[in-house]
C-alpha cells in the first residue's frame, strides 16, 4: 500500500523533559514512602502506583536457558530515578548480568551503573561497600526477609547488623550506612572493579572520595566508556588508606591500577573478544570513620561520564541540603508521575504489580547521559553540550527496544522520547552511522539489522517529533548504503536479500528481514516529512522480504547469491538470529496481507498459527513460538489480519498471564532493556503497534475495567472494558468515540488525537467480531509499478483500492491510496 503521505500535525515543544518528571517531587515530602495495597477493583493508586512495583521481579530464573542470556531477567533491584545516569544496586557474589542474583545471599558491593536485561555484562562500576573492622572484605551475608526495594530505593541490613540504604536521583545517588555500635566502621571503595576488565583511579580527601573508573567490552565488542564520581560524606575520616596487595597502606591517599572483570567474556558473534588490562587487585580506598555519637554516615555521590567536577556539581545541583528521606521520597514522587501515564482501575492485585513493575522496567532505559550543565561526551570522544531544555540519552539496545519499548516510552512522554531521538542521531553523526546496540558513548555493533532508524522513525510516528527528523532521514538514507551500518549491504542492493557467507553478517535471512523492517520505518517518515521520493524507494525495498520467500515449502528461508534455494529445515538455526526459520517466517509485521497470500489465504495461514501456539516458550529448537525472545513478539498478533482476532486475544492473555508474574522468577528471559516488559504493558492494555515506523494499534483485549493514558500533553486515550478479568478475555463489541466498531485496530489519528474505546467482553470467544476482510488492520505495499493495471475491490483496510498488474501474480498485489 502506497500510504497517504500526509504529515501527522507537530505537537507544541512541550515545556521540559526530565524536569517535567522532577516537578512533581517537590511534593514528595507529603508522600508516604509505603502504602498499603489498594483492594481489587478499586482505582488502584490512589496516587501511588508504586507501590505495585517490585524491582526483584528477573533476579531469578523463570525459564530456560536457551543459549541467549539465561533464562532470567537479567534485570537490578536498586536505586534509580526514571531514565537515570545512576543505577546504585547491590552485587552478589554470584554474577548474573544485572550485578544481582536472587538465589544468593552474598553482598559483594553496591555499584554505580547497571543495565537492566541484557545478555551480556557491562557496567557494574565502582563499588562501595560498608566495613566493620580495620580491613576491606569480600562480601557479607544477608536475608531477603531484611532486604527491601522500590522505585527510587533499596535497603538491605546484613546479617552483622551493618544496614546500607540507597537512594537516587538522576545523575547522583544518597547512601545510609548505619553501623553497629562498638564496632569500627568503615568503608571501600574500588575505582576499577566493573563487571568486565577495568582500570581507574581515585584521590582520597578529608571527607572526600573521587576518580574515575574506564572498562567497557560489551558481549566481547572493543567499546570503552570512562564514568567519574565524586563523594562527600557527612563527617571527615578517621582514618585514610589504600589498598594494595590485600593491604591497607595508610600513608598513601591516591591510586590507580586495574582488576578483572567478573563477567564470563564471550565472543561478539563468533568473533574473539579483544585484549583487556592486565588484571591486578584493583584500586581500593579505605575509610573509617567515628560513629560513636551517630552510627548512620550518609554519603552523596554525583556521576558523570565528562569528569569529576561535572560529577560533584551534579550531585550539588539535584541534592542540595535535602535529607535521605526527603531525596528517597522525591524520587518516588518523579516515578508515580509517569508511572500514572497509565491509570487503570479493576484486575486483581497481581494484575496491578505485573502492569506497574513491567512499566517501571520499561522507563528504566534509555538513559540520561548529559550533566546538569548539559555536556556529554559524544561518540567522536568530544564534550559536547545539550543545550535548549534537551537531554542527552545513551544506551540504546536497538535490535531489542524498536518493537515496542520506544514505541511506549513515546506513547506516554513524546517529549523525552523526542530527546531519545535525537540522542540517536547525535550518536550517529559524531560516530558516522547508526550502531546497533550502543554502550555509554561508544558502539558495539551487537545484534543485526539497522534498528536505530525504527527507533527514531517510531517515535516521530507516537507524536515525538521535536528533534531533527530532517538531518535523521538523511543520515538513515546514507546509513542504508553504508556496509558498517549495514553489512550485507552491496548484496542487498543488487539481489535484494543478503545471502549466506557475506563476511560481516550474522544470520543472512534474519538480517534480511531486519533490513526490510527498516526500509519501511525510513520510508514511514520520509513520508510523513514530504520526502516522496525517498519514500517510495525505501517501501519498494521493504518489501524485498519476498525475495526470501520459497514458494515450494510456504517459508522465509536463507537463500543462495545465485538465486537458488539451499536445502532446509524449518527448526535451523543456520542463517538465523536467537530463532529459526518457523519464528522469523512471519516477521513481516507491516505486510501480513501479501505474507499470507503467499502462503496460500487466511485459512492456511490461521491453521499455521494455531500450530505455533501450541508452545508459548518453545525456544529456539521446536517450530513454535517463543515469546521468550524478541522475534516472535508480534506473531500473537497476526491472527487479527486472517479474519480470527479472537485467538490474538487468547494468545495474548495466555502469554500474559503465563510468562509474566511478578515474583523474582517472574520472567523467562532477558528483559533487555524494558523490551520484554514493555510487551507485557501493550498486552496488559490490549492494544500493540505492529508494524515499525507505525502509530497504528493492533487490538487484542484489555485486563482492566478501566485504562486511561495520559499522554502528558493533555491527550488521553480511555479504554473502558466493563467486567474484564483474566478469563474474560473474548471481545463481543466495540465503540470508537461512541461509535460501532468491527476493527481490531486503530489508525494512527487515534493515538494522536485521543479518545474513547468502549469494550464489551466475554469468556467465550465471539468469532464474527472483526472477522470481515475489510476489517483486518492495513498491510503495507509498494507503490504501484509503471504499466496497466486492473482494480479488483476495496483495500483490506476499506479505505482504497486493491489492484494487480498483468501477472496478476500474488507478489504483485498493490495498494493505492483511495
Amino acid at each position: 500500500m502506497n500510504e497517504s503521505r500526509s504529515r501527522i500535525q507537530l505537537r507544541p515543544r512541550r515545556k521540559s523533559r526530565f524536569t517535567a518528571l522532577l516537578a512533581i517531587s517537590v511534593v514528595a515530602a507529603a508522600l508516604p514512602s509505603t502504602a498499603t495495597a489498594a483492594p481489587a477493583g478499586t482505582a488502584a493508586m490512589a496516587g501511588d502506583p508504586a507501590q505495585y512495583v517490585n524491582p526483584f521481579v528477573g533476579t531469578k530464573p523463570g525459564g530456560p536457558d536457551f543459549g541467549h542470556g539465561g533464562g532470567a531477567g537479567n534485570t537490578f533491584p536498586g536505586a534509580v530515578a526514571p531514565f537515570g545516569m545512576m543505577q546504585w544496586s547491590p552485587d552478589t557474589k554470584t554474577y548474573q548480568h544485572g550485578g544481582y542474583f536472587h538465589d544468593d545471599n552474598r553482598i559483594r558491593g553496591f555499584s554505580l551503573t547497571h543495565i537492566s536485561g541484557a545478555g551480556c555484562g557491562d557496567f557494574g562500576n565502582i563499588p562501595f561497600m560498608p566495613v566493620l573492622g580495620d580491613r576491606p572484605v569480600d562480601n557479607y551475608t544477608f536475608s531477603h526477609s531484611n532486604e527491601s526495594a522500590a522505585p527510587g530505593t533499596y535497603g538491605v541490613t546484613f546479617n552483622n547488623g551493618l544496614k546500607a540504604e540507597l537512594a537516587a536521583t538522576q545523575r547522583s545517588g544518597i547512601a545510609r550506612f548505619t553501623y553497629p555500635q562498638g564496632l569500627q566502621a568503615a568503608l571501600s571503595i574500588d575505582a576499577a572493579k566493573a563487571f568486565n576488565n577495568a582500570t581507574g583511579s581515585l584521590t582520597i580527601g578529608t571527607n572526600t572520595i573521587s576518580g574515575y573508573s574506564e572498562s567497557g567490552g560489551f558481549c566481547g565488542a572493543g567499546n570503552r566508556y570512562k564514568v567519574y564520581f565524586h563523594a562527600s560524606f557527612d563527617r571527615d575520616f578517621t582514618s585514610t588508606g589504600v589498598v594494595e596487595s590485600g593491604e591497607v597502606d595508610h600513608n598513601r591517599t591516591q591510586i590507580s591500577g586495574a582488576s578483572a572483570g567478573i563477567a564470563p567474556q564471550p565472543t561478539k558473534h563468533a568473533s574473539p573478544s579483544p585484549a583487556h588490562p592486565e588484571a591486578s587487585d584493583g584500586t581500593q580506598a579505605f575509610v573509617k570513620f567515628d560513629t560513636s555519637t551517630d552510627s548512620a554516615v550518609v554519603a552523596r555521590v554525583g556521576i558523570s561520564f565528562v569528569s569529576a567536577e561535572n560529577a560533584k556539581a551534579n550531585a550539588e545541583a539535584e541534592q542540595g541540603a535535602k535529607s535521605f528521606d526527603e531525596i528517597r521520597d522525591g524520587t518516588r514522587a518523579a516515578w508515580n508521575g509517569i508511572l500514572s501515564r497509565i491509570d487503570v482501575s479493576g484486575g486483581t492485585d497481581e494484575d496491578r504489580r505485573r502492569l506497574y513493575t513491567g512499566l517501571y522496567h520499561s522507563l528504566l532505559h534509555p538513559n540520561l547521559f548529559s550533566d546538569t550543565n548539559g555536556q556529554y561526551t559524544g561518540f567522536d570522544g568530544q564534550v559536547h553540550a545539550a543545550t535548549g531544555g534537551h537531554a542527552q540519552y545513551a544506551n540504546f539496545s536497538g535490535w531489542d527496544v524498536y518493537r515496542s519499548q520506544i514505541p511506549l516510552v513515546a506513547l506516554i512522554a513524546p517529549d523525552i522520547a523526542s530527546d531519545i531521538a535525537q540522542s540517536a542521531l547525535n550518536q550517529s553523526v559524531q560516530g558516522g552511522y547508526f550502531d546497533r546496540w550502543t554502550v555509554a558513548n561508544g558502539g558495539t555493533g551487537v545484534m543485526v539489522g539497522d534498528p536505530l532508524p525504527i527507533i527514531i522513525a517510531s517515535s516521530y510516528a507516537f507524536g515525538a517529533t521535536d528533534f531533527d527528523a530532517a538531518g535523521a532521514l538523511k543520515k538513515m538514507v546514507d546509513g542504508a548504503a553504508n556496509p558498517s551500518e549495514r553489512a550485507g549491504y552491496n548484496q542487498y542492493n543488487s539481489l535484494g536479500y543478503v545471502p549466506p557467507g557475506v563476511n560481516g553478517v550474522w544470520g543472512s535471512a534474519s538480517t534480511t528481514l531486519e533490513y526490510t523492517s527498516a526500509d519501511f520505518a525510513v520510508a514511514q517518515l520520509a513520508g510523513r516529512i514530504g520526502a516522496a521520493e525517498v519514500h517510495d524507494a525505501f517501501m519498494t525495498r521493504a518489501q524485498n522480504w519476498k525475495n526470501r520467500f520459497n514458494p515450494g515449502n510456504g517459508y522465509l528461508q536463507p537463500r543462495n547469491a545465485d538465486g537458488s534455494w539451499p536445502s532446509f529445515d524449518p527448526v535451523q538455526h543456520d542463517e538465523y538470529v536467537e530463532g529459526n526459520g518457523a519464528q522469523y517466517t512471519w516477521m513481516v509485521p507491516y505486510n501480513h496481507r501479501a505474507l499470507f497470500d503467499l502462503m496460500g489465504g487466511d485459512e492456511k495461514v490461521a491453521s499455521r498459527l494455531d500450530a505455533f501456539f501450541t508452545e508459548l516458550n518453545g525456544g529456539p529448537d521446536e517450530p513454535t513460538a517463543y515469546l521468550g525472545n524478541e522475534p516472535t513478539l508480534n506473531t500473537p498478533w497476526a491472527y487479527a489480519y486472517a479474519g480470527q482476532p479472537h485467538k490474538t486475544q487468547d494468545i495474548v492473555r495466555r502469554a500474559l498471564v503465563e510468562l509474566f508474574k511478578s515474583t523474582p522468577d517472574g520472567e523467562v528471559g532477558n528483559d533487555d532493556l524494558g523490551q520484554m516488559s514493555s510487551w507485557a504493558v501493550w498486552a496488559s492494555i490490549g492494544m500493540y503497534p505492529q508494524a515499525p515506523g507505525r502509530a497504528d494499534l493492533v487490538l487484542a483485549s484489555p485486563l482492566f475495567s478501566s485504562v486511561v493514558i495520559d499522554r502528558g500533553d493533555g491527550t488521553k486515550i480511555t479504554i473502558n472494558a466493563p467486567g474484564a478479568t483474566e478469563n474474560t478475555k473474548y471481545v463481543h463489541g466495540l465503540k470508537a468515540n461512541g461509535a460501532e466498531s468491527t476493527k481490531p485496530w486503530l489508525g494512527e489519528d487515534f493515538v494522536e488525537t485521543g479518545g474513547t474505546l468502549d469494550f464489551a467482553l466475554g469468556e467465550e470467544p465471539d468469532t464474527t467480531w472483526g472477522s470481515s476482510p475489510t476489517d483486518a488492520p492495513p498491510s503495507y505495499d509498494a507503490p504501484p509499478p509503471a504499466g496497466p493495471t486492473g482494480a479488483i475491490g476495496r483495500r483490506f483496510d476499506g479505505t482504497g483500492l486493491q489492484v494487480r498488474d498483468c501477472a496478476a501474480e500474488p507478489s504483485q498485489i498493490w495498494h493505492l491510496p483511495a
